[in-house]
């Protein structure tokens, strides 16, 4: 009968059961090649769910294997088919190794889907014929078939309900679309981003892009506040990290002030077992552990380090947003990763530049030296909040180790109405009149001044700074100041904080307190034989005097016609007590 043509609808039953066991296959054959998949199959079908009777014999022997922990290649299958008897009724060795080859055609989920939902339609069949067998006898056997229909009417839409989630179908509302006033955005915690939001934070390495984002985060988690912004209530965050130590988790969120109870909603996934993100199951294994937590913010530290693919092929980045970002983003959830800078800092994060094509917002994170940063945004899809702050990292370190809660971040503030930019010339120059550094002192001197700060600059940049110094002082005095170099205090640190004392390794000595502003420096002890208070010798300067310290004024305080050294500034939370 090869030679005679069915009728057009016997062809379509056919090609319709001939894609139902092609799906069939699919899920054997990815059972045997990706073992890893086929929890996610279990979860969703039975073996009564084949069409086939071989099919769900070779499901059985599939299953059989697992749960001894054997693994399920497909010789291991036939032997296991041989030991129970149940080749033959398999199909045979050459029909396993047949259906061995269907694989690679699509997601084990998407297939699994096809099976369950052909077992679906075809109990709903059986239903439905029963209903029409029974529709003519007694009103009891009617209504006995009308129940067993509404129980697996149930059954089918609790499973699709559990499928599909609580996300909305595809197309909008325009009744709802319309009367939702999207205007009304309240950024999160931070003002780096909005609800729902994706933004990348890159930075060099080592320019504390962890430390920046876990404090804001278990701020974030816990309902504190954070750069300036408000107190919210707390966010759940989900912190995934395959880049940090455990030693080094714990050391850092110490400092910040947190503890075993002041962690709030923050979940922590150290190195987790996922695969990578820009692969089907990694997207998988991300949602799973987002319904875990029930988190609404996740973050990826660092983003290189969950992706398979080339970090400069632009797939590799397409099939992370599609696989994993994109199901996140259509779920509300916001997300915040990390990246690194490439070579050319100018051209933004290393790799591809598809890697920054899906999110919202490009912030990019930069030392200035001295615990002072800056955080830029220097992409934005929406335009919403900030796009620059001027931030002071403070620390405090007894020892080896950083102080509990004397470690945070805080907007840096300016005695200027516009603050200069942190490392530029006016920047330096500033802090070195913080710092008590004569105006008149050379480039060796200004040279130790700034490493004694921890401010990186060149030879060409140091020379350009003196000169400026030098001249401002020639401005206003019309000569040059005979006063000698002074050592500056080590760092930024209120004369009256305790326990700020400065030890080895100690990269910005800071304040638990979080003062508006970089704290002021006390000034130094003046030189033998100069003019100060306490070695009783006069001063001999025409140079106005501060009127708390009398020591000399110089500098910008001078320039501008303040009466006090920045010490000794009211204004500033460090005014010393005279009673």
């Amino acid at each position: 009968m090869e030679n005679v043509r069915p009728f057009p609808h016997q062809q379509a039953d056919r090609d319709g059961l001939e894609e139902q066991l092609d799906a069939e296959r699919f899920v054997l054959g990815t059972a045997m090649n990706q073992a890893q998949d086929i929890k996610t199959m279990r979860a969703a079908i039975k073996g009564v769910d084949f069409q086939r009777p071989a099919h769900e014999v070779i499901w059985t022997a599939v299953l059989n294997l697992v749960d001894r922990g054997d693994s399920t290649h497909y010789l291991s299958v036939v032997a296991e088919l041989d030991r129970t008897k149940e080749l033959r009724r398999a199909g045979g060795m050459s029909y396993i190794a047949q259906v061995n080859d269907y694989v690679g055609g699509g997601d084990a989920s998407h297939w699994a889907g096809k099976v369950r939902d052909a077992a679906d339609l075809r109990e709903e069949a059986n239903v439905g014929r029963l209903m029409v067998q029974r529709a003519t006898a007694a009103d009891a056997e009617a209504g006995a078939a009308i129940a067993v229909y509404e129980d697996f009417a149930k059954r089918r839409r609790e499973r699709q309900e559990q499928q599909d989630g609580p996300t909305a179908g595809p197309f909008l509302d325009w009744a709802d679309f319309f009367a939702t006033d999207f205007g009304k955005v309240e950024l999160l915690p931070g003002r780096l981003m909005a609800p729902g939001q994706q933004i990348a934070i890159v930075g060099e390495g080592k320019a504390g892009k962890s430390l920046l984002v876990q404090e804001w985060l278990w701020r974030t988690a816990t309902g504190q506040p954070f750069l300036g912004d408000r107190a919210h209530d707390p966010i759940p965050v989900l912190y995934i990290d395959a880049e940090n130590g455990h030693a080094d988790i714990q050391a850092r969120l110490i400092s910040y002030g947190a503890g075993p109870d002041r962690m709030g909603l923050l979940t922590y996934a150290s190195f987790p077992p996922i695969r990578p993100l820009d692969t089907v199951g990694g997207g998988q294994d991300l949602l799973r552990l987002v319904d875990q937590c029930g988190a609404q913010l996740v973050c990826l530290d660092t983003v290189s380090r969950f992706i398979s693919g080339p970090e400069n092929d632009a797939d590799t980045w397409l099939a992370l947003y599609r696989c994993s970002l994109l199901p996140l983003k259509r779920a509300g959830k916001s997300s915040v990763r990390l990246d690194h800078l490439g070579k050319d800092a100018e051209r933004g994060a290393r790799g591809s530049s598809a890697k920054t094509q899906d999110v919202d917002h490009v912030w990019e994170l930069r030392a200035q030296g001295g615990g002072a940063l800056t955080l830029k945004r220097t992409y934005t899809r929406t335009g919403i909040g900030p796009d620059r702050f001027a931030i002071v990292r403070q620390a405090r370190q007894h020892g080896d180790t950083y102080a509990p809660g004397g470690t945070r971040h805080i907007l840096m503030a300016w005695d200027t109405e516009t603050p200069p930019t942190p490392g530029s010339d006016e920047d330096i120059i500033q802090r070195l009149d913080a710092a008590n550094v004569p105006a008149d002192a050379g480039n060796r001197v200004v040279r130790q001044a700034l490493q004694k700060l921890q401010i990186s600059a060149g030879n060409e940049k140091i020379a350009r700074i003196v000169r400026a110094r030098q001249q401002a002082l020639s401005d206003v005095s019309g000569n040059r100041s005979a006063e000698a170099f002074q050592d500056p205090f080590p760092g930024n640190v209120s004369r009256n904080a305790g326990g700020t004392e400065e030890t080895a390794g100690q990269t910005f000595p800071g304040t638990v307190a979080e003062t508006p502003g970089t704290p002021p420096v006390p000034p130094a002890s003046p030189p033998e034989g100069g003019n100060g208070e306490g070695n009783g010798i006069p001063s001999t300067s025409k140079t106005p005097l501060c009127t708390v310290c009398e020591r000399p004024l110089h500098g910008f305080r001078l320039d501008r016609g303040y009466d006090t050294c920045l010490a000794c500034d009211p204004t500033t939370g460090s005014h010393p007590n005279t009673a």
